[in-house]
């Protein structure tokens, strides 16, 4: 076999592998904070009690938000591995697919002050002491509430994302063309639940989550793909070629 075409030093597999570890990295952070802080903390219907719960544990409620922002900081290297892998298929389309992902992480990130707020209201400040407390209660849940919005504003983005990272994918020949389509799948999913919460939040709630596992699965997969296997490096090295 010819030898490996490296990118700057490191070669494929390497970025795969990378890769494959912040891939896995962002799905367990992106769980345990969606399940294990705000799912454990945030009473749907229940303002007062959602209040009394994160008053109850502000540092769980903290570290959600911190293990959030690891989950963006391990996007941007993740964007650019994506890129480096991508591009000898369609350089362009790589390209858009790193500015969709990119939108999509600077609204996640800055998504993160509506959870910062809704910790803030509830603090034993004295400048809250005016404010009645069912008041604050009610404004911290509404703060949840915009967050949970934009998480899915963040999410159309990322459908896309899905949409033309899938594609890439199938027409790569060095990725399996199963994980192309489970991946344009997803991005559809993503698309199309974020559209219903915004038109129609009541379907949405009976939607979620059944709606992502699709796109749990096929993230799954394609993480522990590029951390296990990487890419073909012989198809690698023909489509290289031809680019």
């Amino acid at each position: 076999m010819n030898a490996v075409i490296k990118e700057n030093g490191f070669s494929p597999q390497a970025y795969a592998r990378t890769g494959g570890v912040l891939y896995l990295i962002i799905i367990v952070a992106g769980l345990f904070g969606e399940f294990f802080v705000r799912g454990k903390l945030f009473v749907p219907g229940d303002a007062a009690a959602t209040a009394h719960q994160i008053a109850a544990s502000p540092l769980l409620w903290r570290i959600g938000i911190c293990v959030d922002l690891v989950m963006q900081v391990c996007d941007i290297p993740l964007m650019l591995i994506f890129y480096v892998l991508l591009r000898p298929v369609n350089r362009n389309l790589a390209l858009l697919n790193l500015l969709f992902n990119l939108i999509q992480t600077a609204v996640l990130v800055a998504n993160k002050l509506n959870l910062l707020m809704a910790l803030f209201v509830l603090a034993d400040a004295p400048y809250l002491k005016s404010i009645d407390p069912d008041q604050l209660h009610a404004l911290s849940y509404i703060f949840i509430k915009l967050h949970d919005h934009g998480f899915g504003i963040g999410l159309i983005f990322f459908g896309f994302v899905c949409l033309v990272e899938g594609y890439l994918i199938f027409r790569s020949g060095y990725f399996p063309k199963a994980l192309g389509v489970l991946m344009q799948v997803a991005g559809v999913c993503y698309i199309v639940n974020t559209f219903t919460l915004l038109l129609a939040p009541q379907v949405a709630s009976q939607l979620f989550p059944f709606i992502l596992m699709p796109c749990f699965i096929a993230e799954l997969l394609l993480g522990l793909w590029l951390l296990v296997k990487g890419v073909n490096l012989a198809k690698w090295q023909e489509r290289v070629r031809r680019s």
